[in-house]
């Protein structure tokens, strides 16, 4: 008897600290969900959703994914680890007046993939929003990382940094939007700030009503496909010393200047349009010939044939 008396408490202890254990390795799941009439306080499961985006995401293990089951406003979020945020077939928003409405910061990820997805959401900053989507990472904590941003709409930033998407990131990377439309920023649609490679795409998307439509800054290489940049204040395509862009089908129009390149950086024009621009060109570009630059009030700087004397147009 003295034994099974010395025996139970042990047990009772096995039995709470696998209890505490199962509960938490439980304690993420690799989906879950949030709805307009849900609770931060529930598991975020499908029958018992969350309210917001941040409050989910504290319950989604590292690549898991957050749904949403009906239409609502899910507050903005910082994310801290690999993860995808997909809304697709269902109206999300986040309104972020005064602040960012996702936050992406590698530098306090811990896990090797670090790869970020976010689809199908609309972020309003309600005129003084911040940034839509900010990506922040330095050295190493950056190195590698990737963000896909896909049918998004982001709209209605003129507060601080005043754009649609900020990448900060100086250690590297890579970014691809696409399917994405961005308006009425008081800085940059978007912003790749460089300084260390980052590999970007652009790919059928539209930036109006910026200062800037797409910047780019040193050691950034962007590929821009079915693209338009209108309305901006000071140009539509924009790199600085040291970018290099490859812009292809895409259209730059109704901005103070078409494309604006400066000393030391790479613009290559193929299949493009540049039109009803104050000025068309600023700064050195190359052609492969194929492109229509007219109505704009001033040409600027002709671009240069991209080939050889043997074959100008260096079109294979």
């Amino acid at each position: 008897m003295r034994r099974l008396a010395l025996l139970l408490p042990l047990a009772a202890a096995f039995c709470i600290g696998m209890a505490a254990s199962m509960t938490s390795a439980n304690a993420q799941a690799s989906r879950t969900w949030v709805s307009g009439v849900g609770d931060d306080a529930n598991p975020c499961s499908r029958t018992a959703p969350c309210k917001t985006f941040a409050g989910a995401i504290s319950k989604t293990a590292v690549l898991g994914e957050i749904n949403c089951l009906d239409p609502g406003g899910f507050g903005a979020v910082t994310i801290t680890k690999s993860i995808t945020v997909d809304c697709h077939e269902v109206f999300a928003s986040i309104l972020n007046a005064g602040t960012n409405a996702i936050i992406i910061n590698f530098g306090s990820f811990t896990d090797a993939r670090k790869t970020v997805r976010i689809r199908n959401i609309n972020m309003n900053g309600v005129d003084t929003g911040l940034n839509g989507v900010r990506i922040l990472g330095v050295g190493a904590a950056s190195a590698g990382s990737e963000v896909f941003i896909e049918d998004c709409a982001i709209d209605g930033n003129f507060g601080g940094s005043a754009r649609g998407i900020s990448d900060e990131r100086t250690g590297g990377g890579e970014l691809t939007v696409s399917d994405t439309t961005i308006r009425n920023t008081g800085a940059t649609g978007i912003a790749i700030i460089g300084g260390t490679r980052i590999d970007a795409t652009i790919d059928n998307v539209r930036v109006q009503n910026s200062n800037f439509g797409v910047a780019i800054g040193s050691n950034v290489k962007l590929m821009i496909n079915r693209s338009v940049f209108s309305g901006s204040q000071a140009a539509g395509i924009e790199s600085d010393p040291a970018g290099e862009i490859n812009v292809d089908n895409s259209v730059s129009s109704n901005n103070v200047t078409g494309v604006l390149v400066s000393a030391g950086a790479i613009v290559r024009l193929s299949n493009t349009d540049i039109s009803f621009n104050g000025t068309a060109i600023t700064g050195a570009t190359q052609s492969f010939g194929n492109n229509r630059i007219s109505g704009n009030t001033a040409v600027g700087t002709a671009p240069t044939l991209i080939g050889a004397v043997s074959n100008p147009f260096g079109q294979q």
